[in-house]
């Protein structure tokens, strides 16, 4: 005879077990009755055959919501990235199929509880969330027991940016409403006071031309319990995408320099076809990490075809993002999922036991976040190339003599281009070394890519990229730097910012 502990053992696995069969379920009925091919007699048995495909289906995806609350992730988040992002892709699945009807208000309100608590930090209460909005407005649920409908516009930059790159984004801003004059909105987004100042602001807004730019406290928009943002650095910039009130977001690092408007990247295939542009780093240190290579193949089980191309997955080496630009489309379901889990993977503890420890920063956690949630995205076809000056050519010793062979190009920064291949932007800023010279601006004669990184030993050593070929700047490219480094300049002169 079983005892007691036993049957309770028995009784849990059994609840276990037709959870996750429940989801199963809900995954064959979805793909069954989205196949439009099978045999419908008459109209009579369609819809009869749909009404109860529709009440499985709102079924198994109550059971598996149920499970989900019941049965929470471990917590340790090293262990639990992928399927972290696996229960993410079941909350799109089931919010997609939720969406639009009236008839499953109990359902539906499961899902939003698994919803703020995987992310807690959604739900703040100071003020409205857009991400949350979005999602209860799709679910056909109240938001804070009211109809919201946050503020949305179509597009638009947002610039994350503190007292620390106060100089940088001034530069930017003034270089894109007087040297690009782009007419999409600009938004900048800080964490709080302490972050960055109502004088930082202010010198923000003179540094604009006229061009009216919006402050969003990111502070005000989601619960920092969990986030702690104002000490965060990097990590503030998945939340300010996720804040910002533009549907399409360009978001910028402070020191972004632009050769073409930033709305050229709206304009770029990839971006339309998947809602997600992202471009790659320098392709370097082959086989250098290996625990965070074993560790990115042990989270992500089923890599997708964009995973299974890039060379950081296949060919082992150690950077794959360059996140100075990121671009998204918060309209697609997918792409506001994804940001979700790159949100969780810059919160604070997440951060600092995990995604900052064994890579550099946020910069990889916006490929992981769309990968391991099932979302689309699309990386720029190039590694990251370089814009600066030819380097030397003349041979130390016999022994370098292969070295008067080749050309080389050598700066601080890493260019990227466009899908026509012309050169759209770089990291690191107008000057000419930000982390050694404070005044120090000169304009960059040439550029090349896809070919071979040499890492500069240090911050004050330049890095060079070395082949066959090296492109000279255009006139045009030369003149848009030439008016950046003088408004930067003008910027620096008459806001005191050195």
């Amino acid at each position: 005879m079983l005892t007691m502990p036993s049957l309770r053992l028995s009784a849990k696995s059994i609840q276990i077990t037709a959870a996750i069969a429940s989801i199963w379920l809900f995954i064959g009925v979805l793909y069954h009755y989205r196949d439009v091919s099978f045999y419908t007699p008459s109209n009579n048995f369609q819809s009869t055959t749909k009404t109860s495909s529709n009440l499985r289906g709102v079924e198994s995806i109550k059971l598996g919501a149920r499970y989900f609350l019941d049965y929470p992730l471990k917590d340790e988040p090293k262990a639990i990235f992928g399927e972290f992002g696996q229960r993410t892709e079941f909350l799109r699945s089931w919010i997609e199929e939720l969406e639009g009807r009236d008839d499953t208000h109990e359902t539906a309100e499961l899902v939003g509880q698994i919803l703020e608590k995987q992310f807690p930090w959604l739900n703040s209460k100071q003020g409205v969330s857009p991400p949350l909005v979005d999602i209860y407005n799709r679910l056909g649920l109240s938001y804070k027991d009211k109809n919201v409908k946050s503020e949305k516009a179509p597009a638009g930059i947002v610039i994350p940016t503190g007292e620390k790159t106060l100089r940088f984004a001034c530069h930017l801003i003034a270089a894109l409403t007087r040297v690009h004059k782009t007419t999409l909105p600009i938004q900048v987004v800080y964490a709080g006071d302490d972050d960055l100042s109502a004088a930082g602001r202010k010198k923000i807004q003179q540094a604009a031309d006229g061009v009216k730019i919006e402050m969003l406290d990111v502070l005000s928009v989601f619960d920092d319990s969990t986030l702690k943002l104002a000490d965060g650095g990097w990590a503030i910039k998945p939340f300010a995408a996720l804040a910002s009130r533009f549907e399409k977001v360009i978001l910028l690092d402070a020191d972004a320099v632009f050769f073409q408007d930033p709305r050229h990247l709206l304009r770029q295939d990839r971006f339309k076809e998947t809602g997600v542009l992202l471009f790659h780093d320098r392709l370097l240190w082959k086989n250098g990490f290996a625990d965070r290579q074993d560790w990115w193949h042990d989270q992500i089980k089923h890599p997708s075809p964009e995973t299974e191309k890039s060379l950081v997955w296949t060919e082992r080496y150690s950077e794959e993002g360059d996140s100075g630009i990121v671009v998204v489309d918060k309209s697609r379901l997918d792409v506001l999922l994804g940001l979700l889990h790159i949100g969780w993977q810059n919160s604070e503890r997440v951060r600092n036991e995990v995604t900052y420890k064994i890579t550099y920063g946020d910069k990889e956690s916006w490929w992981i976040g769309f990968e391991a949630t099932g979302s689309k995205y699309a990386f720029s076809p190039h590694y990251g190339g370089i814009v600066g000056w030819l380097g030397p050519t003349k041979a130390a010793a016999k022994e370098d003599k292969k070295k008067d062979e080749e050309v080389r190009v050598c700066s601080f920064v890493i260019a990227h281009v466009d899908q026509s291949e012309k050169l759209l932007w770089y990291n690191g800023g107008l000057l000419k070394n930000k982390a050694v010279n404070q005044t120090e601006f000169e304009v960059p004669t040439h550029w090349m890519i896809d070919q071979t990184w040499h890492k500069g030993g240090s911050k004050k050593d330049m890095s060079c990229m070395v082949g066959t070929k090296a492109s000279a700047l255009t006139t045009g490219e030369k003149d848009v730097l030439d008016k950046s480094i003088e408004v930067a300049k003008d910027m620096d002169e008459k806001l005191h910012l050195v």
